[in-house]
């Protein structure tokens, strides 16, 4: 597991939010943990997406998998799950929207934050 990889507890929260497979049949050879991992490896370091280590799977389908979710909405629904569970517990919220609302904003005249 690298460093910015899904721990066993974040991945035991994200795993039943994701779609279900239709494709009945072999197996796939990369597990979803992983493919997720390598997008988020990508997300994170901003490497183009070949050059994602291939230890997390083949680039093309770790792409393919970001762009399909992305494309039907997976992404932004599991965002907004994991926000209400957050809510349910009284924690914050996931993702970095939050974190800009609390920077503050430099004033009209440029001389510190404003107030309200």
């Amino acid at each position: 597991m690298g460093r910015g990889d899904l721990t066993d507890e974040q991945w035991a929260m994200l795993e039943p939010l994701l779609p279900k497979g239709a494709k009945a049949g072999r197996p796939s050879v990369w597990s979803r943990r992983l493919l997720i991992d390598g997008i988020r490896f990508r997300v994170r370091t901003g490497v183009p997406w070949r050059d994602v280590p291939a230890e997390y799977g083949p680039w093309a389908r770790i792409y393919d998998l970001f762009r399909r979710w992305q494309r039907d909405g997976t992404w932004q629904r599991i965002l907004t799950r994991l926000q209400s569970l957050a809510d349910a517990k009284g924690g914050d919220h996931v993702g970095s929207e939050r974190r800009l609302h609390r920077v503050p904003r430099p004033s009209a005249r440029g001389r510190g934050p404003q107030t309200g």
